[in-house]
């Protein structure tokens, strides 16, 4: 990280000029939102994850139907997957507008991921109380 800028030009013995500590400040705030969003990402992907595979956790003697519990399993991947590529998008957004000293915060990052984890969570209090309890007493922890 450079402290110092040097304003010389074309010989100029200019002294060297600080750097605006707010710029880097908000600089390092976008970069940590950016990595919360991330982590965020990940943690969505994992989750679809899970869902599927505590839906294939079944001894062999009873086979069933697949069911849709793979459906809420990608749905969670892709919400991970959308949110990886939405918040890189954000973060450069963000970047170009602190430069430019132009930085508004918007709403509908906060409305869209707000919705999108609503649906989600739905989408696993359903699943989770549509699944027969005998089903689900029969998962095999290895």
């Amino acid at each position: 990280m450079q402290l110092f800028k040097s304003n010389k030009t074309d010989g100029d013995a200019e002294k060297p000029r600080r750097l605006n500590p707010n710029r880097v400040r908000d600089h390092l705030a976008n970069e940590r939102t950016y990595l919360a969003w991330m982590r965020s990402a990940i943690a969505l992907m994992g989750f679809g994850v899970l869902i599927v595979r505590l839906r294939l956790l079944r001894p062999p003697l009873a086979p069933q139907p697949p069911g849709n519990g793979w459906k809420l399993g990608l749905a969670f991947a892709i919400a991970g997957l959308l949110m990886v590529l939405l918040s890189t998008q954000h973060y450069f957004a963000v970047r170009y507008d602190i430069e430019e000293d132009t930085y508004e915060p918007p709403d509908r990052w906060v409305i869209l991921s707000s919705l999108a984890i609503l649906i989600l969570g739905v989408g696993v209090i359903y699943y989770v109380f549509t699944v027969p309890l005998e089903s689900l007493s029969s998962i095999i922890v290895e």
